[in-house]
C-alpha cells in the first residue's frame, strides 16, 4: 500500500534534490548530524543510513518498491533512525559506509543501505534489495541488534579498523628511487585492460575513464608509443559514435552497459562532460580530428543549455530517467523521423543507424553512427560538408521536438569540485581552439566559485544560500587549486595563481596528518566519522590526494617551493608500489610519475608580446611543462624575478631551481624542452 498523504518528514529544509525526493516518504527520514545521532543515543535504536543521488535509477526504483510503502515504512520507523545522504552532499559519509560494505560483500553500489550503531559505526549492509527481500532483511537485523548485539559491536568495531586502514599508507623509508621502467610498467599494465577494437576498457560496462586515456596520451609524448595514441583514438572516435553520445544534444552518459558503446545508463554529469570536454581537446592537438572538435563544441553547448545556471556556474546532474522510463527522453521511432525530416528522412536514419546497430527495444532506437562522414558521404555520392550541413539542420529539428518532450529531472546542486573540471575542460577547449567564448566561460565559472565558496582561504562544498554550509573536503581544494592553476597557464593572470597558492597553504595546514605523507580527505577540524579517510586509487574522477600531489609539484616550479616539489615526491613514492600493481586505478598518479622519470620544464614567456606567445604555444601539446606568461616582471611570481626586459620578449625554459639558455624564437625553446625527453 502506498502513501497517498502530504506530510512531510525532518528532511524538510534541505536543499539536495536527492533528498527532498524522500520529503513525503512514509519513512520518517533524517539528514545526516546531531539531531539523529542524537535521538539514536537516547533511544539506543540503530542507524539505517540509505545513501544516493538524484540520478540514480535503481534509487527511485527502490524508493517506489520500499520507501513508499507503508508496511515497509512502520517496520523502518518503529526499529530504526533512518537517515538519508546525498553522496554527492557528503563523499566523506558515503565513503565511510561504502568501504564498510565492500569489506563485507565484496560489493558496492547506489542505493547504498548500511545499518550501524547509534553512533554511527557499521556493521552490516547492502545496495538495492527488492521489497520482500528488504523486508526480511529489517527483521534479521531487529532481532539480532535485540537478541546479540555484543556481536554487533564487535562487527562495528572491526569494521571501522578495516576502513581506516583501507586507506592509510605510512611513510615509504626506503629513499627508493622511481625510474622510466616504472612508467613503462604502468603503461603495460594499463594496456592489458583495454579493448583494442572498440576501444575503453575491455568487457562489459565500458565507463570513458578520462584518466586512464590522459594517461596514455602522455606517455604517447614522452616514449613515442605509437599504441598508445592509437587505443586514445579508437577509444574516443568509439565514444563519440556511439549511443554513450547524445548525437542529437551534445554531451556524454554516464557509461556504456555493453561493450559496443551502444546503450548507455542514460543520466548524464557534470563531472564526466568536464574531463571529457579536456580530454577530446588534449586529443585534438596530436590527431587533429573534426569529430574531435565537434564533441568538444557540443558537449560544451550541452552543458550551457542543459547544466548551466544564471551565474555561470554549472549544475550537477540530469536523471537516467523521466516519465518513470530510464532513457525515455532519448529515444526515437522510425516514424517520428520521418514526419520530422521528410525528404531528408532516409540519409539520417541511415547516417543514425535507425532500424539497423541503433535499434534497441520496442521500436525504439538510440542514434549512434557506424562510420565517419568522410565514409558515409563517399557511399552516398555526397561531398562530407553537405552531409555535415544536412544533419547539422535535422539534429537542430530533432533536438526542437525532443525539447518538448517531459525533460528528465535536474540536480541543481552546484558542487566546487565538479565545477573546477568544467572551468578546466573549458580552458583545455580554449588552448586547442583558441576560442574566446571558452575562456569568458571558463573565467566566467571560476569568479562565481570564487566569490560564493571561497572565504579567507576557507573552501565550502557548495556555494552560500545553495544548500548546507558543508566544509569543503580535499577533492575540493585540489581540484579548484588544479583548475586554476589552468586557468593562469592560459590567461597569464596572476590573480588565478596566487588565489591557487593561497589554498594550497590553506589545504597543507588543514588536511596533513601525522604519520602520512598523504592528505586527509576531510580537514582536521571537521566532524568526526569514526573513521580517517585518504583518497588515494583514481577512479572516474581522479583522487584528490594525486591531483594535490600534481598541484604541489606545478606550484613548486611557480613559486620556486622546493619543500612542496619534495613533499609531491614523498606522496607518489608512498603509493609508488601500489601504483604498479595496480595501474588502471592510479593512472593519475601514473602522469606525476611521467612528469619525475623525464624532465619536467616551466616554459616562462616574458615581455610585451607575452600574452599573444601563450596562445600560440597552448596550442601545443606539452604535459610536461607548465606555461607562465607575464607582459612584466612580478615580484609575487618568482620565476619573472629578472626575466622580463623592455621592448623585449624572451622564452626560458627552466627546470626547479635553473634555467636554460634564454631564446627569442618559441621554436628555439621547445626545442630546448623536447631534446630532453
Amino acid at each position: 500500500m502506498k502513501n497517498k498523504n502530504l506530510t512531510v518528514n525532518h528532511l524538510k529544509g534541505q536543499t539536495s534534490p536527492y533528498l527532498l525526493q524522500h520529503l513525503h516518504n512514509p519513512v520518517d527520514w533524517y539528514p545526516w548530524g546531531e539531531e539523529a545521532l542524537g535521538k539514536a543515543s537516547r533511544e539506543n535504536k540503530p542507524l539505517l543510513v540509505s545513501i544516493g543521488y538524484s540520478a540514480c535509477h535503481w534509487c527511485h526504483v527502490m524508493e517506489k518498491e520500499s520507501f513508499e510503502d507503508e508496511e515497509i515504512a512502520e517496520i523502518m520507523n518503529r526499529n530504526f533512525i533512518c537517515i538519508k545522504v546525498d553522496r554527492e552532499e557528503r563523499p566523506d559519509i558515503d565513503h565511510l559506509y561504502m568501504t564498510a560494505v565492500q569489506l563485507l560483500t565484496m560489493r558496492g553500489g547506489w542505493p547504498l543501505n548500511c545499518f550501524a550503531l547509534p553512533d554511527g559505526r557499521p556493521f552490516w549492509g547492502g545496495t538495492y534489495f527488492p521489497r520482500d527481500q528488504w523486508k526480511e532483511v529489517l527483521l534479521q537485523v531487529i532481532e539480532l541488534y535485540q537478541a546479540r548485539s555484543d556481536e554487533l559491536i564487535e562487527q562495528a568495531e572491526k569494521l571501522t579498523t578495516g576502513v581506516v586502514n583501507s586507506s592509510f599508507i605510512k611513510p615509504d623509508e626506503s629513499e627508493k628511487s622511481l625510474k622510466k621502467g616504472d612508467a613503462d610498467q604502468v603503461f603495460n599494465n594499463i594496456m592489458k585492460h583495454m579493448d583494442s577494437l572498440m576501444g575503453g576498457t575491455s568487457g562489459a560496462p565500458k565507463f570513458p575513464l578520462p584518466v586512464n586515456l590522459e594517461f596514455l596520451l602522455h606517455y604517447h609524448y614522452k616514449r613515442g608509443d605509437s599504441s598508445a595514441l592509437e587505443q586514445v583514438d579508437i577509444s574516443l572516435e568509439g565514444m563519440a559514435m556511439g549511443g554513450i553520445f547524445d548525437q542529437i544534444g551534445g554531451g556524454f552518459a554516464r557509461y556504456s552497459t555493453d561493450e559496443f558503446w551502444k546503450v548507455p545508463h542514460f543520466e548524464k554529469m557534470l563531472y564526466d562532460n568536464g574531463q571529457l570536454i579536456s580530454l577530446y581537446s588534449n586529443a585534438w592537438k596530436l590527431l587533429k580530428k573534426q569529430l574531435f572538435r565537434d564533441v568538444v563544441y557540443r558537449t560544451v553547448e550541452f552543458a550551457d543549455r542543459e547544466l548551466g545556471s544564471p551565474d555561470g556556474a554549472y549544475y550537477s546532474a540530469l536523471d537516467a530517467d523521466s516519465e518513470g522510463e530510464e532513457g525515455k527522453f532519448y529515444l526515437w521511432e522510425e516514424k517520428e523521423i520521418d514526419e520530422l525530416l521528410g525528404k531528408d528522412s532516409r540519409l539520417v536514419k541511415d547516417y543514425y543507424q535507425v532500424g539497423k546497430k541503433g535499434l534497441w527495444e520496442d521500436g525504439k532506437n538510440i542514434l549512434l553512427r557506424d562510420e565517419s562522414d568522410e565514409i558515409f558521404a563517399r557511399k552516398n555520392n555526397l561531398d562530407p560538408e553537405d552531409v555535415r550541413k544536412i544533419i547539422r539542420h535535422a539534429n537542430q529539428k530533432l533536438l526542437q521536438e525532443r525539447l518538448k518532450r517531459p525533460r528528465p529531472g535536474l540536480d541543481n546542486k552546484i558542487l566546487t569540485s565538479w565545477n573546477s573540471l568544467m572551468i578546466k575542460g573549458l580552458a583545455d577547449a580554449y588552448a586547442a581552439f583558441g576560442d574566446g567564448s571558452f575562456l569568458q566561460k571558463s573565467e566566467k565559472a571560476a569568479g562565481f566559485i570564487l566569490d560564493n565558496s571561497v572565504t579567507e582561504g576557507r573552501v565550502f562544498r557548495m556555494p552560500r544560500g545553495s544548500g548546507p554550509r558543508i566544509d569543503g573536503f580535499l577533492e575540493d581544494y585540489a581540484l579548484l587549486i588544479n583548475s586554476l592553476i589552468r586557468l593562469y597557464e592560459v590567461s597569464a593572470k596572476p590573480r588565478y595563481l596566487l588565489k591557487a597558492r593561497e589554498l594550497t597553504e590553506y589545504t597543507l595546514e588543514n588536511f596533513s596528518a601525522p604519520v602520512t605523507n598523504l592528505l586527509r580527505f576531510s580537514t582536521v577540524s571537521a566532524e568526526s566519522l569514526k573513521s580517517e579517510y585518504y583518497e588515494i586509487p583514481d577512479n572516474v574522477i581522479p583522487s584528490s590526494n594525486s591531483v594535490m600531489a600534481a598541484n604541489l609539484l606545478y606550484l613548486s616550479h611557480l613559486f620556486e617551493r622546493g619543500q612542496w616539489e619534495r613533499l609531491s615526491f614523498r606522496m607518489l613514492r608512498d603509493v609508488s608500489s601500489q601504483m604498479v600493481e595496480q595501474s588502471t586505478s592510479f593512472a593519475n598518479w601514473g602522469r606525476l610519475l611521467l612528469n619525475y622519470v623525464f624532465p619536467f620544464y616551466n616554459l616562462v614567456v616574458c615581455g610585451t608580446e607575452a600574452d599573444r606567445r601563450i596562445r600560440d604555444i597552448n596550442t601545443l601539446y606539452l604535459p610536461d611543462a607548465l606555461v607562465a606568461g607575464s607582459l612584466h616582471e612580478n615580484n609575487e611570481i618568482p620565476v619573472f624575478a629578472g626575466r622580463c626586459k623592455a621592448g623585449e620578449t624572451w622564452y626560458y625554459a627552466c627546470t626547479l631551481g635553473s634555467c636554460k639558455m634564454p631564446v627569442r624564437d618559441l621554436s628555439l625553446a621547445l626545442d630546448q624542452i623536447r631534446n630532453n625527453r
